[in-house]
């Protein structure tokens, strides 16, 4: 047993570190072959680790990302055909995908065939796109690039078409594109054809990234002297995880799955031993078995995606629209419509486990037994909760979350083991655990508008607005007031006694109801700004308190600051960022932190999560390796990135004309004096 547990602690231990790591399973050996002829070979080598496949070419859409070669520069050079593979792939039909989808094992060469017609001139240059993925997870799409240029066809017969005493290298240089700097930009445009060799007619042309390339110099050392990397955010992110994980699960331990377990538990646990200290020691380690399960959970999703991808996730518009409508759904079986379960087989088996087991195995199981049986009250808390995590992108924040949960809800279990009598307080299951059940359905209903909104503010839809979303939430929150109050009725309600409780729960939900509909017509309303949209989403808006940034362009409003003679606050946020919009309602509307934004600085907001297209991607080096730049939010985490050495929104810095630094950054506090504070600082240090 102890070696069991051994393996289970050093497989978490693994798993929570899995994330951390940077997986390159394939790796790329591309070459020019240069013969004496003009018919040259390019190929593209791939060679995968072990349980690793790489994506065929021209996988039908709405799969994998396929392996495509992308030409953004062929000069002096034709190309002939298209690539071919040296290997046929392997085939087999995706249940997920529902189609038929290839792949290769091992290695994998493509070969792509050109002929030289000018050898003075030649010049090759793109980039590999694939994806690969192994029987566990899936990597993001990856780019490698590559350039050829004259040097590597010196052995072509038709090399008198060099001018007179032009000579080229003995010795092929490796490609340039490793040996790109991050001010190398290379412009790639728009690509209109749909086959996987694309040609492009790209130009050199610069300031693609940037008109002021001084501006984007790191600045994160000069940042450092001022003491001034904000770091506290990705603490503050997981500490509200946890407590937001503890509410969770306080939550779910008053739903009719979890809380009629509790009395039936501990008394198997009392049965189970005569001994008070055994049945106490076997509360407690069944308590810890719940802790794991949902702990090992929150690893499993962290290890799967890591916090960077899961941050895309929060953002993306497929993901944001499948949680409303998974919200929807739990919302509706909540109202009693339906209930979801578990199939009966996967409980029964855990149930038998249990039995035939002995020991901490026993514990374990029936550990698990509770899992799977409180699913159905249970399972929208816990994706509420992941996707909060992945909106934080906190590495380990489905962990520290799933942690909080799993103490509120194991705590009881291990309480009440220690001091039965405190079993006899308990209110019997009954009609208030119905109340709750359909109180949370209308909670769900609410959040679920949250995540339609995620997804409508970062591609712009605007079919979700201020005004519409606050005028849902008035409904949903009325509705429930009235429901509370007995007169809205469902089918697995039965009559009863107005309870003190449901009373000032009623009032609560009316209040609130009440207090957004000034809302509609521009109020900031304070309490909802992590929820809502932004003001100036809002078309009818009288409300005259709010801080809005011009200037949505760095370079455009560092050139403003300039000319103005004012220094510049850079804003980096988000339209899934809560906190941003914390800071927004509550300390940019203070009467001086307004005054000190709209007088004194030039403002600049830069959303990270902005899906809107660059007018042509942009290639970049970064911790040496190629990245493509290719909406504008990449375009503006890169420069949070690469100038400030952050990541975490909202983070602010306050700029001369020059683009250096001068004072600390400031990262998310509520406190209006210390936003003041952080303002009259640089305004200070900006005179000198």
């Amino acid at each position: 047993m102890k070696t069991k547990t051994r393996f289970l602690f050093v497989w978490l231990f693994a798993t929570a570190t899995l994330q951390a790591q940077i997986l390159t399973p394939v790796k790329w050996n591309i070459r020019l072959a240069d013969t004496e002829s003009v018919e040259k070979e390019v190929t593209f080598t791939a060679t995968m680790d072990k349980g690793w496949h790489l994506y065929d070419m021209h996988l039908p859409e709405g799969g994998p990302v396929s392996t495509s070669i992308t030409y953004d520069k062929v000069q002096g050079a034709e190309l002939e055909g298209a690539p071919a593979a040296s290997v046929a792939p392997m085939k087999a039909h995706d249940e997920m995908f529902d189609m038929e989808l290839r792949w290769f094992t091992d290695r994998v060469t493509f070969t792509q065939k050109l002929k030289v017609t000018d050898v003075k001139k030649f010049y090759l240059t793109g980039e590999v796109e694939f994806m690969c993925c192994n029987d566990e997870q899936c990597l993001p799409p990856d780019r490698v690039t590559f350039t050829f240029d004259k040097s590597y066809v010196r052995n072509t017969l038709a090399s008198d078409q060099l001018s007179a005493g032009e000579t080229v290298a003995d010795t092929p240089p490796e490609p340039a594109g490793d040996t790109a700097t991050a001010t190398e930009l290379k412009p790639m445009d728009p690509v209109s054809s749909g086959t996987n060799v694309r040609i492009t007619g790209a130009k050199p042309a610069p300031g693609v990234l940037s008109r002021s390339p001084e501006l984007w110099t790191p600045v994160i050392d000069e940042l450092k002297s001022y003491g001034g990397i904000a770091a506290d955010t990705v603490n503050d992110s997981a500490l509200y995880l946890f407590l937001a994980g503890l509410v969770g699960g306080l939550l779910a331990l008053a739903t009719p799955c979890v809380w009629p377990m509790i009395p039936m538990t501990v008394s198997f646990f009392l049965k189970r031993s005569k001994k008070r200290r055994k049945a106490i020691t076997d509360a407690i380690i069944y308590g810890l078995s719940i802790v794991i399960i949902y702990l090992a959970m929150g690893l499993l999703v962290t290890a799967a995606f890591g916090a960077s991808a899961l941050n895309n996730l929060s953002t993306n518009a497929i993901f944001n629209i499948f949680f409303f409508l998974l919200l929807v759904v739990f919302a509706i079986s909540f109202f009693g419509a339906f209930d979801l379960t578990l199939p009966s087989s996967w409980t029964n088996r855990m149930d038998s486990k249990a039995d035939s087991s002995s020991g901490i195995g026993s514990l374990f199981f029936m550990a698990f037994t509770l899992v799977l049986v409180s699913f159905s009250c249970t399972g929208p808390i816990i994706g509420t909760l992941l996707v909060e995590a992945a909106a934080d992108g906190v590495t380990i924040g489905p962990a520290v979350g799933m942690f909080g949960f799993a103490l509120a809800l194991a705590i009881p279990f291990a309480l009440f083991a220690s001091f039965p009598n405190l079993m006899q307080r308990m209110p019997k299951s009954g009609r208030w655990l119905r109340v709750v059940k359909i109180s949370l359905g209308f909670l769900e209903l609410a959040l679920a508008l949250k995540f339609l909104s995620v997804a409508d503010l970062a591609y712009g839809w605007r079919l979700l607005d201020r005004e519409v979303f606050i005028a849902l939430w008035i409904v949903i929150f009325g509705l429930l007031g009235l429901f509370l109050l007995g007169k809205l009725r469902f089918k697995s309600e039965k009559g009863g006694y107005m309870t003190v409780t449901r009373l000032f729960m009623a009032i609560l939900s009316l209040s609130f109801a009440l207090y957004m509909i000034p809302g509609l017509w521009g109020a900031p309303l304070k309490a909802i700004s992590a929820f809502a949209p932004p003001l100036y989403t809002q078309d009818f808006n009288l409300y005259e308190g709010e801080v809005r940034s011009v200037y949505e362009d760095y370079d455009e409003g560092m050139a403003q600051a300039r000319k103005a003679g004012k220094p510049a606050l850079i804003d980096f946020s988000g339209y899934g960022c809560v906190n941003c919009r914390k800071m927004e309602a509550a300390v940019w509307t203070d009467p001086r932190a307004k005054a000190l934004l709209e007088e004194k600085f030039i403002l600049i907001s830069l959303m990270v999560d902005d899906k809107s297209k660059l007018p042509a991607p942009v290639t970049v080096r970064e911790n040496d390796k190629n990245r493509t730049l290719k909406s504008v939010g990449d375009k503006w985490s890169y420069l949070q990135r690469s100038k400030f050495g952050a990541n975490a929104q909202p983070f602010y810095v306050i700029l001369d004309a020059a683009g250096q630094p001068i004072s600390p950054s400031y990262a998310f506090d509520e406190n209006a004096t210390n936003f003041v504070r952080f303002l009259e600082n640089g305004l200070k240090n900006y005179s000198k």
